[in-house]
C-alpha cells in the first residue's frame, strides 16, 4: 500500500512538497501510525496545528455531532458556532471584532487590506507603507509573500506587492530609521517561527508599539504560529504586556481543520463596510464547533499552566543538551515551541528521526524545531530529547 500510494502523489499531485518514504494512516494523543504499523513520536503537531494531539475524544465528538447538523452554508447566513466562536475569542483576548478565513497566509492578506482600508478612511490617501522584519515569515500568498524576506521564495513570483520595507528583527534603531508618516501597518511575530524560532524582546515589541503610535500606524502581530497557547499564554503578546492593534491566528485554532483569524479593534473595524472583504468557506459551522472546543480548553488558566511547565522542562533539557554536546551552538523558545541552532544541517536530524519513530522539523537550514502537540507529556518530551541527543552523537 505504501508505495501504491506514495507512486499516486508522483504522478498527479503537484510536486510543492519534499515527502519522507512512508505514509501516516492515523494517531492517538502524541504518537503517528504509518501504514506499516511503524510509530512515530510527534514534535511537529502539523506544523504547531494539532495542539490537542490526535484522536481527541471531544474534538471527535463534536465533529460527529455537528457533521450531522450542517457542515457548510456560507458566509450569506447567521450560524451560531460562527457567533459563539467570534464572542469566546473577543472575550479572551484584545479584540472587539474578527474576520474569519481559512488559513495564516490569508488572515495576513486580510490584515494587510484593513490596515490600509483604516489608513486611507483615518488618514488620507498615500499612507499605504508597511514594515515588516527580517526572518519573518507571514505567507506565500502575494502580499504576505513580498513580507517575508527570503530571495528563494520570492524570486520566481515577482512582482509583489510594493509598498514593504523591512529593518532588522530585535533592532528598534533600524525600526525607527525604516517607519514613517506613510507607514500604515507594523508587522512583527512576537516569536519568530519559520525564521528560526527568535523570540522578540520585550523592548522591542514595547518599542513597536510606541513607533505604531508615533506614526499613527497599526501594529499587527501575527501569531499563527505562537498563538493559541504555544508559549504556554493563549496569545504569545501576552508575555510581553503589550497590545496590537491586529492580531493574525490560524494554525491550531480549529483543531486540523483549516482556519484562520484576523482579530481587531472596533477602531479598526469601524473602517471596514460590507463588501470590504470576504471568504466563502471561513468559519462554517463544523470548523466553528470544533474551534469552540480548542479555544476553550487552550484558553482555561490550568491547561495554559501546563503548557509553561512543559516548556521549563523541555527548556532544561534542551539547555542540558546544549551544554553536552558540540553540535548545539544554540536554544531558543519559550513554552512548547523552541529551537536548536546547529553546526549541521538540521534535515540531517530529520531524516535520522524518521528511523528512530521521532518526527521533527527545521526552521532554516540549520535550526531544528520543536513544536509538539500541547497534550505532550514530560516523559515524551524526554524521550524526544533523547532520541534528538543520540543522533547528534551519531
Amino acid at each position: 500500500m505504501r508505495e501504491e500510494i506514495i507512486e499516486l502523489e508522483r504522478k498527479y499531485v503537484a510536486p510543492t512538497y519534499v515527502r519522507p518514504p512512508f505514509v501516516l494512516d492515523h494517531g492517538e494523543h502524541s504518537t503517528l501510525y504509518d501504514t506499516d504499523g511503524k510509530a512515530y513520536l510527534d514534535m511537529v503537531a502539523g506544523i504547531a496545528v494539532n495542539a490537542l494531539g490526535y484522536s481527541d475524544p471531544e474534538v471527535v465528538r463534536t465533529i460527529q455531532t455537528q457533521a450531522l447538523k450542517l457542515i457548510h452554508v456560507s458566509n450569506l447566513y447567521h450560524t451560531a458556532p460562527n457567533a459563539r466562536l467570534a464572542r469566546l475569542l473577543c472575550e479572551t483576548s484584545f479584540a472587539d471584532k474578527v474576520f474569519f478565513c481559512n488559513s495564516g497566509a490569508e488572515a495576513n492578506e486580510g490584515a494587510l487590506k484593513f490596515a490600509r482600508k483604516w489608513a486611507r478612511v483615518k488618514h488620507g490617501e498615500g499612507k499605504t507603507a508597511v514594515l515588516a522584519f527580517t526572518g519573518a515569515f507571514h505567507g506565500r500568498l502575494f502580499g504576505s509573500l513580498a513580507m517575508t524576506p527570503r530571495e528563494k521564495y520570492q524570486a520566481p513570483f515577482r512582482p509583489l506587492m510594493p509598498g514593504v520595507r523591512f529593518a532588522r528583527f530585535n533592532d528598534l534603531a533600524d525600526a525607527e530609521e525604516q517607519a514613517g508618516d506613510d507607514l500604515c501597518a507594523i508587522f512583527a511575530e512576537p516569536i519568530q517561527g519559520e525564521g528560526g524560532i527568535h523570540p522578540a524582546t520585550p523592548e522591542f515589541l514595547a518599542g513597536l508599539r510606541d513607533i505604531a503610535d508615533r506614526h499613527n500606524a497599526l501594529l499587527v502581530f501575527d501569531e499563527v504560529q505562537c498563538g493559541m497557547g504555544r508559549t504556554g499564554y493563549l496569545w504569545a503578546h501576552q508575555f510581553y504586556g503589550v497590545e496590537p492593534d491586529i492580531l493574525t491566528a490560524a494554525k491550531p485554532l480549529a483543531g486540523g481543520f483549516p482556519m484562520g483569524a484576523v482579530l481587531m479593534t472596533d477602531e479598526v473595524a469601524s473602517t471596514i463596510e460590507p463588501g470590504d472583504h470576504a471568504s466563502t468557506f471561513a468559519a462554517g459551522p463544523l470548523v466553528s464547533s470544533v474551534a469552540e472546543v480548542v479555544v476553550g480548553r487552550i484558553s482555561d488558566p490550568t491547561f495554559l499552566a501546563a503548557v509553561r511547565k512543559k516548556g521549563e522542562f523541555l527548556g532544561n533539557l534542551l539547555v542540558k543538551l546544549r551544554e553536552h554536546n558540540p553540535h548545539v551552538l544554540e536554544v531558543r523558545g519559550r513554552g512548547l515551541m523552541w529551537g536548536l541552532e546547529l553546526d549541521v544541517e538540521a534535515k540531517q536530524v530529520v531524516e535520522k528521526g524518521y528511523e528512530q519513530g521521532l518526527l521533527v522539523i527545521s526552521a532554516g537550514p540549520n535550526v531544528l524545531r520543536l513544536v509538539p502537540p500541547l497534550v505532550v507529556t514530560e516523559e515524551e518530551l524526554a524521550r524526544a530529547v533523547r532520541i534528538i541527543e543520540g543522533i547528534l552523537s551519531e
